[in-house]
């Protein structure tokens, strides 16, 4: 519950940031010289790019969390079997076998989200986020049902 007050939080800062950098764009545009107008076309694209990427990561998040709880519901989420150092951190060999495992389970079953989602999990102990990322985008949508980019 913390992470959601705190996602949220920093997510209105943005929204608050968009539109202050919305109004200097337009600002810029009022003043009316080839310059201040084409800085300010400028800068009104970052709001939009900004706002773009937090819907974008918002969906991911809401997404992911959806084939949590339902893999939950299903007793399939993956057990936290990971040895740690005494400072919580994981052991990245311990982290190693397991994605281990996790790869071959989803090399065995490469239709079935499931195994994508714990393949993603894998990843992202091993401290690999992109792939962990990526691993995830494809286990929701073959949850989804939508069509699997090649290169995930």
């Amino acid at each position: 519950m913390r992470a959601k007050i705190l996602y949220f939080a920093l997510a209105a800062v943005l929204v608050v940031y968009f539109v202050l950098v919305g109004s200097r764009g337009v600002l810029l545009i009022e003043q009316g010289t080839v310059v201040t107008v084409t800085f300010g076309a400028a800068v009104l694209v970052l709001p939009f790019i900004g706002a773009w990427f937090l819907y974008k990561t918002t969906k991911f998040a809401r997404d992911a969390n959806r084939l949590a709880r339902e893999l939950e519901a299903e007793g399939g989420l993956p057990v936290d079997e990971l040895v740690r150092t005494p400072s919580g951190r994981i052991d990245r060999d311990s982290a190693d076998e397991v994605f281990t495992r996790r790869k071959a389970e989803t090399e065995s079953a490469p239709d079935d989200w499931r195994a994508w989602f714990r393949l993603a999990v894998a990843y992202h102990d091993a401290r690999d986020t992109p792939r962990a990322r990526r691993a995830m985008q494809r286990a929701i949508a073959l949850h989804d049902g939508r069509p699997v980019r090649v290169d995930a």
